[in-house]
């Protein structure tokens, strides 16, 4: 099974710009769905995007739509979260999922890294 470790998060005022990572080792990681999901404080966690295991198709939440791109290498096991025009509310620990051969959406994943804050000041 794959595993997951996040990295990039960091401060950032609001309006700037934060590119997440998510290295999978172990397991055939161009076999599997990659998705991005965060938790603010109190919240729930929250799904963000997701990739199919080509990287032909994705998927957003309409809160970060047009601002968030996903995208992913499969010749170097990575995973990315392109985060432009951050926002106060997007402040939250970011994680990076997996589901192997799944559908591209916000459902079903089984493997989760261990996440990377994100925090956007105002």
């Amino acid at each position: 099974q794959v595993q997951l470790a996040e990295s990039g998060g960091g401060l950032v005022q609001a309006g700037g710009s934060l590119r997440l990572s998510c290295a999978a080792s172990r397991g055939t990681f161009s076999r599997y769905t990659m998705a991005w999901f965060r938790q603010a404080p109190g919240k729930e966690r929250e799904f963000v995007a997701a990739i199919s295991w080509s990287g032909g198709s994705a998927s957003y939440a309409d809160s970060v739509k047009g601002r968030f791109t996903i995208s992913r290498d499969n010749a170097k096991n990575m995973v990315y979260l392109q985060m432009n025009s951050l926002k106060p509310e997007d402040t939250a620990v970011y994680y990076c999922a997996a589901k192997y051969y799944g559908l591209v959406s916000r459902y079903e994943y089984d493997t989760w890294g261990q996440g990377t804050q994100v925090t956007v000041s105002s």
